[in-house]
């Protein structure tokens, strides 16, 4: 039997994904590309945006078309934060939301065996349910590891529609965590990303937190760098950083939510923190790991409900101001199910992408700006592609893209580099 994957969204939902390929390949199926033919298509969903439930619609429509006769399965947030309108769609065989993945293989073989005709089999999140362990050994990129260490959120901003598509924070039991390194480290990954649903939540339901997982985590023979995925600024406190910098294998990139830099704005999405608490958080990064070390990237909504010509200048005007390396700037996208729904003063849709494409404009000249600015600086570059020829693309701490000289090294090998000069799309660099 043959399975295929298409996935959508965020980290999570690719480990999720590289999970799930690993549990079908233990049970005898054989993973293919999207573009060969197989007997069960997956979409593993994201429902962030409209546009997300739209493209996992679309591409269960052609798998069905095309493939008449395999199984399709929807699966992940879209279903789970939308259960009644997911079971409607006819060109799903199977449909499961974002609990209980491991019963998609069994939902699977009931419809290839004929003992059912349709499987949806979509659990509420409930109170106090536990993390899913979902055991993840290798990766498509073979130089670093997707380790997911909690699920779900306890906030309730406007605009998102993931509490409910993800359920309650729930943390990782940190002895599966830690076995997980160990086991990674020995098939040769040098690198681990921490990812989460809500990352700085980790441990509060628990009784341990973040910053000792990155403590224990750096401990694990093998393991040589750390990295970290989204995080909160406001849950971000003067003790874990202090901690954090302490351990000298985490690198100091870090995506600081953000979602706007006009504090009347963030008070409407219901974010915790203004611009000057956010701005506040950076600098003690910087002061702990050094600003020469640390770099941001976050994430920013433009045309969120009321926002004004005024507010957008001054989301813009903060944003640039903080010279992020990189920010994902996104149209507000209306979600049923979250109190941003019902809002008055929803922008027309063609204001909405016209403010996307003027903050993007102005964040890639800081990004320009701030590449420029690190000529000539000497940096540790883990390489990820496979050699070709004797060049190789890979990334700094700072997760700037460079090219290196590097004959007689191989991907994986953590090389110094001196970056270059700046292309317009990547920092050139020489092997020191």
């Amino acid at each position: 039997m043959r399975v295929t994957f298409y996935t959508l969204g965020c980290k999570v939902n690719q480990n999720e994904t590289g999970a799930l390929a690993q549990l079908f390949e233990e049970n005898g199926y054989t993973v293919v590309a999207n573009e060969e033919s197989a007997d069960v298509y997956i979409v593993n969903s994201c429902t962030v945006t409209n546009f997300g439930d739209q493209k996992s619609r679309k591409w269960l429509r052609r798998a069905k078309r095309e493939n008449p006769g395999a199984v399709t399965v929807l699966t992940g947030c879209y279903p789970q934060a939308f259960p009644e309108e997911a079971a409607r769609i006819a060109e799903a065989d199977v449909v499961t939301g974002s609990g209980n993945r491991r019963a998609i293989l069994a939902d699977v073989q009931k419809v290839l065996d004929g003992e059912a005709e349709r499987v949806v089999d979509i659990r509420p999140h409930e109170k106090g349910e536990r993390f899913e362990e979902l055991p993840m050994d290798k990766f498509a990129e073979h130089t670093r590891a997707f380790v997911k260490v909690e699920d779900g959120c306890n906030r309730r901003c406007a605009y998102c529609v993931i509490p409910r598509a993800r359920g309650p924070v729930r943390s990782r039991d940190e002895a599966s965590i830690l076995d997980e390194l160990r086991r990674l480290a020995d098939a040769g990954y040098k690198e681990v990303v921490l990812t989460a649903i809500s990352l700085p939540s980790y441990g509060t339901d628990s009784g341990t937190s973040l910053a000792e997982l990155i403590e224990k985590a750096a401990a694990v023979p093998g393991i040589e760098r750390i990295r970290l995925g989204s995080l909160d600024p406001d849950m971000l406190h003067d003790e874990d950083i202090h901690r954090m910098a302490a351990v000298k294998k985490l690198c100091p990139q870090f995506h600081l939510s953000l979602q706007s830099g006009c504090d009347k704005t963030l008070r409407a999405m219901r974010r915790p923190y203004t611009t000057a608490q956010y701005a506040e958080i950076a600098d003690k990064l910087r002061e702990a790991f050094g600003a020469e070390n640390v770099s941001f990237t976050t994430d920013v909504i433009v045309g969120f409900p009321g926002e004004t010509e005024e507010d957008f200048e001054a989301s813009m005007a903060f944003v640039t101001g903080m010279r992020f390396l990189k920010v994902h700037v996104f149209p507000y996208s209306r979600r049923e199910g979250t109190a941003a729904y019902d809002f008055p003063d929803q922008l027309p849709e063609h204001d909405k992408e016209a403010r996307s494409r003027r903050m993007t404009a102005a964040v890639e000249e800081v990004r320009a700006a701030e590449v420029r600015a690190v000529q000539g600086r000497t940096a540790s570059v883990l390489l990820e592609t496979p050699l070709s020829a004797t060049m190789f693309t890979g990334y700094t701490r700072q997760y700037l893209p460079v090219l290196v000289n590097a004959p007689g090294c191989k991907t994986g090998d953590i090389v110094e580099v001196t970056l270059g000069e700046w292309d317009g799309k990547r920092c050139r660099a020489a092997i020191v």
